[in-house]
């Protein structure tokens, strides 16, 4: 206990004396001058005690170079220091590893982006700016509590979630494993969460502070056509919708997360396609599918909404589907005018990469590079069958700029990663980007927009 306050003195008086290049951050907050008190620790394991001291070192060591060191400099060293936190994270277990990875996000002990994205990496979708296609999956925040701090890391967008009605544990642990040397992850958490009430207080307040913060802005322009940023700042935010494990109507779970939360999201997502929830991928059917979107769809429209309209809506789907069963929803989408598809879920199936690892023998869905082809291979038949007309979000084994290059050039119109960035840290995030701007310019294109489906010209 002495030693984390002498650590939190530490770390105020030296950034009294020396300042930071953008002002004190913590939760995603500025402020001009120090706070008397820091945010507490949280309390962890002699491991995670040990990695928030290595966390601090890295702060305070980086404050040492701001003197010697532009900012864009400064913060490219930022973000590669970073690796060096990951060997302490991969000594926790693996739920408490990404316990400790929200909170540090939540609290602002992140990196956070200063730099702007490649002009390249621009794009309009849903009539929303986005300055970059890469994007955080929902599983990492779950409860919407790093929003902030995950934008700020430089995410184009971030999708929370899933959130269910109800608060729920999800399934025993342990219930997530790691498999290291596939770059892979197992996990059967069964939609643990803290609940929609919970998580719309929390983008409410956030919602609240953007809103001042655009009011108090003499450099936005009110004529723009295109919306910079969302509504949780300057990324966009999604949210994604759960439903809770002992629910008999499926439909209504949805419904109340719409009327819930809609008001906060810049997409929303159905997630019909978790495997660790008994029943749920059945909602994939042609007819299931069509009577769920028709009513969450009427909930969304019934609601009271400004000149930028309802949020858009998504449906989000398993990788383990057949020829015909891509072909019903998609049928879906187009009739009813879906705003878009992520593509895929983590997939039950073991391919042969990693059949043979002690923990494939786990139930729950696999995620990570085993699964980059299965649901690359479902990303292309979907825009095929969906003849390029829907926005299509790419999840699944994305770890580097080339696979994100891949996913676009197969018809995804923007990439989320997950399992890349639990093993990589913060440090991947700019990689990708940068690779990627890399690869589009080497082929010729002047944006994003271009190279999607440019397998199929």
């Amino acid at each position: 206990m002495m030693a984390a306050r002498a650590s939190r003195r530490l770390l105020r008086d030296f950034l009294y004396k020396k300042g930071t290049v953008s002002g004190y951050v913590v939760g995603g907050r500025c402020f001009s001058s120090v706070p008397e008190r820091l945010p507490k620790i949280p309390h962890f394991s002699r491991k995670g005690r040990l990695l928030s001291g290595a966390t601090i070192g890295l702060i305070i060591a980086g404050g040492a170079y701001v003197s010697t060191m532009d900012e864009a400099s400064f913060c490219g060293w930022l973000f590669n220091a970073t690796k060096l936190v990951n060997p302490f994270f991969a000594l926790l277990d693996a739920e408490d590893a990404h316990k400790l990875a929200v909170s540090a996000a939540a609290r602002g002990w992140v990196p956070r982006e200063k730099r702007p994205d490649p002009s390249i990496l621009e794009l309009e979708v849903w009539g929303r700016k986005f300055s970059n296609p890469l994007g955080l999956a929902a599983g990492f925040d779950k409860n919407a509590e790093a929003v902030e701090g995950l934008l700020g890391m430089g995410f184009g967008f971030v999708e929370v979630g899933s959130v269910t009605p109800v608060p729920q544990e999800g399934n025993p642990k342990p219930r997530i494993f790691r498999l290291r040397e596939q770059s892979a992850i197992i996990n059967r958490c069964g939609f643990n969460s803290e609940g929609i009430v919970a998580v719309a207080k929390r983008l409410g307040t956030q919602h609240g502070k953007r809103k001042l913060a655009e009011t108090s802005s003499t450099s936005t322009s009110p004529s723009e056509d295109i919306k910079h940023g969302g509504k949780a700042g300057p990324g966009i935010l999604g949210v994604n919708l759960g439903k809770n494990k002992t629910s008999e109507d499926a439909a209504a779970d949805y419904v109340q997360g719409v009327h819930t939360l809609s008001q906060y999201a810049d997409y929303l997502v159905i997630n019909v396609s978790s495997p660790n929830t008994p029943g749920l991928r059945m909602l994939q059917g042609r007819k299931q599918l069509k009577d769920l979107v028709k009513k969450v769809q009427a909930a969304r429209d019934e609601m009271q909404w400004g000149e930028e309209g309802p949020p858009p809506m998504l449906v989000k789907i398993a990788p383990d589907l057949s020829k015909e069963d891509l072909e019903d929803i998609a049928a879906v989408a187009l009739a009813l005018r879906l705003d878009g598809l992520i593509i895929s879920n983590t997939t039950i199936s073991r391919p042969d990469s990693v059949s043979k690892c002690p923990a494939a023998k786990e139930t729950g869905g696999l995620s990570g590079k085993p699964l980059f082809n299965l649901s690359t291979d479902i990303l292309k038949e979907m825009y095929i069958l969906t003849r390029g007309k829907i926005p299509l979000i790419a999840c699944g084994g994305v770890s580097s700029g080339a696979d994100a290059y891949t996913k676009i050039r197969a018809g995804a119109t923007l990439v989320q990663i997950y399992t890349a960035f639990a093993y990589g840290g913060p440090a991947l995030i700019p990689q990708i980007k940068a690779d990627l701007a890399e690869c589009l310019e080497r082929d010729g294109f002047k944006s994003v927009k271009e190279a999607v489906g440019a397998d199929y010209r």
